[in-house]
């Protein structure tokens, strides 16, 4: 079953920080000039962001040698701990392997029990920061608390529908044959929002990107 597949966030470092955190990972180590350069963003932005990701342990930063009469300049890099916060899924075949063992010492019984709970304490976990009480309201709540998460995630009126498009998995470290995670996530979306939610389109059968909507009332 599996993590916000995607570019993820770190709950300590602001949306901006993390765009400057892809900038630097895989790349020879930046300047502030070149940073400025690739994103046109002023230098005292850069440097806030920049003493961010440090603080976070994110990034990296060495002192580079002057040249004749120059100022000596400062270089950028990320660290490993970035590339574990951009890419959860490096648990992908860790995570999937510890919920093969449960199965197997406790079978399919005792899986569902975990992931019930599972669900319960995630759901608890974001109900706890919501304020409203209408299903819609909530969905849209809900995609925004996961985007301060790190989730490509977006609601948006598609006709009459509110849909909830899901560019990233928060749980896709857990993939498994069953695919279990899958009936994880709507039932996540179905406790936080109040409401019965459908899926209208999968990843894993094709489409783009996972999408929800609130089920009709029956």
């Amino acid at each position: 079953m599996g993590q916000n597949g995607n570019v993820a966030s770190n709950p300590s470092v602001s949306a901006a920080g993390m765009r400057m955190m892809n900038l630097l990972v895989g790349k020879p180590p930046q300047t502030v000039q070149d940073l400025i350069d690739s994103t046109d963003v002023t230098r005292t932005a850069i440097t806030e962001q920049l003493n961010e990701l440090l603080l976070a342990g994110l990034i990296e930063r060495k002192r580079q040698p002057p040249t004749g009469r120059g100022r000596p300049r400062h270089l950028y890099s990320a660290t490993t701990a970035s590339l574990t916060s951009l890419f959860p899924n490096s648990q992908s075949l860790v995570v999937p392997a510890m919920w093969s063992a449960i199965e197997e010492v406790g079978g399919s019984k005792l899986t569902r029990q975990i992931l019930r709970r599972v669900v319960r304490s995630l759901a608890d976990h974001y109900k706890r920061k919501m304020k409203s009480t209408k299903p819609e309201q909530r969905l849209r709540e809900l995609a925004k608390l996961l985007r301060k998460e790190g989730g490509l995630v977006e609601a948006t009126r598609e006709g009459k529908q509110l849909v909830l498009r899901r560019r990233s998995c928060q749980f896709i470290s857990m993939l498994d044959d069953n695919r279990l995670v899958c009936a994880v996530d709507l039932q996540l979306l179905t406790q936080v929002v109040g409401r019965p939610m459908r899926r209208t389109a999968c990843r894993l059968e094709g489409a783009p990107c996972c999408t929800f909507v609130i089920a009709d009332k029956k």
